[in-house]
């Protein structure tokens, strides 16, 4: 089934908000623009700025226009658990903290059923807003056997599971746990918040057609930039 228009130019724009392209305060593209731009109705450019801002990416002012909302982004978690999203589970600019190889025992994550002597590819990295302030921490643990030549990657812009799909590691589903931890002594310095301050962390593991694990890893996001949120669309009307 093709994809409606309407949800193909909101999916380009959103894209454009949460990379930065187009940053708080940018000016969104008319109802009438959007129309000669995309070959479309006037319903279906009106109902894409209108969902923009029901999801509280936009603000809409008559006769003004319609521009990005200021305040905290919003991330769908789907993009945590489905590896067929392109593209990184945070968008922004990544710094790598540290990339190494270590014993399993020595891991900031828990591996389950990986042996406590098996060596992991361990990558922290921090990821900035636009506006360059730390949002989050990540943690990712990748078993070496899987992956031997992992560390050699642009790490900045590493997805893992891009990198599964080059290598032919046959990763098979993802499921993600939302835990409630208190930021220790390390993590708060990263992002510039309180020790002991309460936060969510978001951790995934990935399991392969065999069942092994191939990634386990995890997010802490400071709340005060950043809310997460789960959408799927209902509609199956095309225009």
């Amino acid at each position: 089934m093709a994809t409606p228009a309407y949800l193909r130019i909101r999916t380009e724009l959103e894209q454009k908000i949460r990379s930065g392209a187009l940053p708080p305060g940018a000016r969104l593209p008319t109802e009438a623009e959007l129309q000669r731009q995309h070959s479309v109705s006037r319903a279906t450019a009106q109902r894409v700025l209108t969902e923009l801002a029901q999801a509280g990416l936009v603000e809409r002012h008559r006769r003004r226009g319609t521009f990005v909302a200021e305040g905290a982004r919003q991330e769908n978690l789907l993009r945590m658990v489905n590896p067929t999203l392109p593209g990184p589970e945070i968008p922004g600019r990544h710094a790598v903290d540290s990339a190494s190889v270590i014993p399993a025992r020595e891991a900031d994550v828990e591996l389950p059923g990986v042996p406590e002597d098996a060596p992991v590819n361990q990558l922290r990295r921090l990821k900035f807003d636009v506006d360059d302030n730390p949002i989050a921490v990540e943690l990712s643990c990748v078993p070496f056997s899987l992956a031997p030549r992992l560390l050699d990657e642009d790490l900045e812009h590493l997805t893992v599971h891009a990198h599964f799909a080059r290598t032919g590691v046959p990763a098979a589903k993802s499921r993600v746990y939302i835990d409630p931890v208190l930021l220790d002594e390390d993590t708060a310095a990263r992002l510039h918040l309180p020790v002991g301050g309460a936060v969510i962390r978001l951790r995934r593991l990935t399991w392969l057609t065999n069942g092994k694990l191939a990634e386990a890893m995890w997010h802490i996001i400071r709340p005060d930039l950043v809310e997460f949120f789960i959408e799927h669309t209902v509609l199956s009307t095309s225009d």
